[in-house]
């Protein structure tokens, strides 16, 4: 069937094309057309099952009504949160909201960025990218505004959490868990999961090692165990060190709730005296811990201020590679 173009409706209606076009794209105000008139085509258009081109009306505007956030994955309650932020504040400006997983793979990201692109989005949000510099190149040679977020790039500004104050205040928090239980923590605090070489990582481990040597004297290499976020990875780096009870740590502050997922995998299978006194902390947050039988603080991200930030500076017209850092905050066990 043939699809009902503007220039039907001006026919059905009387009206010219340009006034039925103002009618539907909601400029019909400004060049003062009658609401009964306004009405009356939006009626016809309705009736004939009229759809605006919008690709075709983005390129005659430049502009899309299309926002894009790029992210890694979406099993995990942090980006799942993320995007659900995104979407909601995209809707709030008017703007269609597209979200694609790209797994941290630097080649599909810049895929999926140059796809966008071909669509004319009107900005682009990088989330936990692998090479945030190289969606950042793309954007910039098309002329698209685009931010970072979770992880910083230094081409394009970049809203991140601020993951050394939210270890240094999660660390604190496990030492004070338990009332005068400093002493025993001494030495048996361990960092658990992610990778040195991420930045986020990176981030949380000086806040970490930064308050255990200001409350022991000291944090040892051995009291830092990143090997990623694989949770069978995780369970067996946590078994190794559960094999002597007598040394077995008192607190272990573990880097994501996907690390955690493994930890807990092992811990479960401990009997309840190996575990009772065992405090951990999670730089991440899931509402279930509150049922285990141990305490477990925990970091709650602020998504909302991450996404509202980095609106924020996208309509600002911030052009400066600045990083802005968000305060999360700490959840303590009931």
């Amino acid at each position: 069937m043939k699809k009902t173009t503007i220039y039907d409706l001006a026919q059905l209606s009387g009206a010219s094309a340009s006034t039925v076009s103002a009618a539907l794209n909601g400029t019909w105000r400004a060049r003062r057309i009658k609401e009964s008139t306004v009405r009356e085509i939006q009626s016809i258009a309705a009736r004939e099952g009229y759809r605006a081109n919008l690709q075709a009306r983005g390129l005659r505007q430049s502009r899309s009504g299309l926002a894009g956030l790029i992210m890694p994955m979406y099993n995990n309650r942090f980006f799942a949160s993320l995007a659900e932020s995104f979407e909601v504040e995209a809707r709030q400006r008017g703007l269609c909201p597209i979200t694609v997983t790209t797994h941290r793979d630097p080649e599909e990201e810049q895929r999926t960025a140059e796809t966008l692109i071909s669509y004319a989005v009107d900005s682009l949000f990088v989330a936990g990218a692998a090479e945030p510099d190289a969606v950042s190149r793309l954007c910039a040679k098309a002329g698209l505004r685009q931010v970072n977020l979770d992880l910083p790039g230094t081409l394009a500004a970049s809203v991140i959490s601020d993951n050394f104050a939210g270890a240094a205040a999660l660390t604190e928090a496990m030492f004070a868990a338990r009332p005068g239980s400093g002493a025993r923590l001494k030495g048996r605090i361990y960092f658990l999961g992610g990778r040195e070489t991420d930045f986020a990582t990176r981030e949380r481990i000086a806040g970490f090692r930064e308050v255990v040597t200001a409350r022991t004297g000291s944090c040892g290499s051995d009291q830092v165990v990143a090997t990623g976020y694989d949770p069978e990875i995780v369970a067996r780096e946590v078994q190794v060190l559960f094999r002597d009870p007598e040394a077995a740590p008192r607190a272990l502050l573990v880097n994501s709730t996907i690390a955690f997922e493994g930890g807990l995998s092992f811990l479960g299978t401990l009997p309840p005296p190996t575990v009772e006194d065992l405090v951990l902390g999670c730089y991440d947050y899931d509402p279930f811990v509150r049922y285990l039988r141990f305490p477990v603080v925990m970091v709650r991200q602020d998504v909302g201020g991450l996404i509202r930030e980095a609106f924020r500076l996208l309509t600002s017209g911030a052009t400066s590679p600045k990083t802005v850092r968000v305060t999360p905050s700490l959840v303590m066990p009931d």
